[in-house]
């Protein structure tokens, strides 16, 4: 087997692979030699039969795996002798495959980018500053208020009905003058524009009064659930019984029950340590987004171009999807690239890169519960089909490396925070928001 280079330019490499006819014989007589104990023939004992009649029956089946194996083994060889990493599955061609006969050379040619050197990175020279916000009385007393409202009774109220009031109504619903089942009730409270109604029936309500009775007229969507009412009109008799404002509960230690808490004082130490690990969170993606920025600058090497390339495409085609969210489909124009989608695709890809080595040299993994835990939180965007998504997860390894990368990258960030030099500093909600609004503009 040879092995001869015939491009070696960067990152870019080429080889031509020969495969002498002799070599590929012997590999075939190798083959049928192991199988050769085991093979059954009509008129011999098993494994008697001769080495000749197995080449001829089984000659051709075998060559082609022969063929198969024999190059892979060359390039497992020359990737190991090399310690070449290809940054894309190498591009492999048989040279003259479709007038190539038994008894000829077989000729590979194989080209693939390879993944660079990459530097190493003093990591404890690297600065960073935390920001540390404290949960204040303010923004405590303002997440109580909002629990208040979510908690809201209705209380009874003169005069008209308002949206987001609550009416208590006996209602009787008829097609054609007919009533149909399940179109009737008592005593049903009613929130105007909470939409729990068949479109255009709360809307109706509007401006009653107790006591007054209405015919709301309305048509059942066509996609509605019973087919016998799908799209017919309909006419429900409403009696109004009462009408109720939105009162907000009252901010004291039944409140804090509701949810949970012993009294008030305990809700609101609990509301207190969320908002803190809600803002640790916002103060974690602004420092990894500051590390990042100081790789990027201080770190510099060649990048696989296929890496880049296809990484600009992706870009430019998320984005185009971002832009054009009617479009669900994939049938349009290309999408080519621009200089700003390349300059994002090379810092990715450069980062990616660097993250991946500094993690393989401190031996972090995913472990089998954090994958089995970013599993379940994607499947519950699916509700009622969990169990579905699960085994496709299961047996798609693009899937699974899709969800593997983002812990991967957090475990190594985490990693280099620790040996970061970190400085804590003290800001408020508001300059922690205008920092995380930033990132986005980004």
């Amino acid at each position: 087997m040879q092995v001869t280079e015939t491009l070696n330019e960067g990152l870019k490499r080429g080889y031509t692979i020969t495969l002498t006819a002799d070599e590929l014989d012997a590999k075939v007589n190798e083959k049928l030699a192991e199988a050769q104990p085991e093979v059954e023939m009509k008129g011999f004992r098993k494994g008697k039969v001769p080495m000749a009649l197995l080449k001829k029956q089984f000659g051709q089946r075998v060559l082609g795996e022969a063929m198969q194996e024999s190059v892979d083994g060359a390039m497992n060889a020359h990737f190991e002798e090399t310690g070449d990493k290809p940054a894309m599955q190498p591009a492999v061609n048989m040279v003259d495959g479709e007038t190539w006969k038994e008894g000829d050379d077989v000729v590979v040619e194989m080209s693939y980018e390879k993944l660079p050197e990459i530097p190493e990175v003093d990591l404890k020279s690297i600065k960073l500053e935390k920001m540390v916000a404290k949960a204040g009385d303010d923004a405590v007393e303002e997440a109580l208020a909002n629990l208040a409202e979510t908690a809201q009774d209705f209380e009874a109220k003169d005069g008209a009905a308002e949206d987001g009031d609550q009416v208590v109504i006996d209602f009787l619903g008829k097609i054609d003058g007919e009533a149909f089942d399940g179109g009737a009730a008592e005593d049903y409270p009613l929130v105007l524009g909470s939409n729990s109604f068949i479109p255009g029936f709360e809307e109706q309500l509007v401006g009653v009064k107790a006591g007054d009775e209405k015919n709301v007229e309305v048509s059942f969507p066509e996609e509605y659930g019973a087919e016998n009412l799908a799209g017919k009109a309909a006419v429900f008799e409403c009696k109004i019984k009462e009408v109720k404002a939105p009162k907000a509960a009252e901010i004291d230690d039944e409140l804090a029950k509701k949810f949970g808490a012993e009294d008030l004082a305990a809700l609101k130490a609990q509301i207190a340590e969320r908002l803190e690990a809600e803002y640790a969170g916002a103060a974690r993606a602004v420092m990894k987004r500051k590390l990042l920025d100081a790789l990027d600058e201080t770190v510099s090497f060649e990048l696989p171009p296929s890496l880049v390339e296809a990484e600009a495409g992706q870009i430019a085609h998320q984005l185009w999807h971002e832009e054009h969210p009617d479009h669900q489909g994939h049938d349009h124009d290309k999408i080519e690239p621009t200089d700003e989608h390349n300059k994002l695709a090379e810092r990715r890809v450069k980062l990616g890169l660097l993250l991946a080595e500094l993690g393989q040299k401190a031996e972090v993994e995913v472990t089998d519960q954090e994958m089995t835990q970013a599993v379940m939180n994607q499947a519950r965007q699916y509700p009622g089909q969990e169990r579905q998504f699960f085994e496709f997860v299961q047996q798609n390894p693009q899937m699974q490396q899709q969800l593997r990368a983002p812990i991967f990258e957090d475990k190594v960030v985490d990693y280099v925070f620790e040996l970061a030099e970190v400085s804590e500093v003290e800001t408020t909600k508001e300059d922690l928001q205008k920092a995380v609004e930033e990132l986005e503009d980004e």
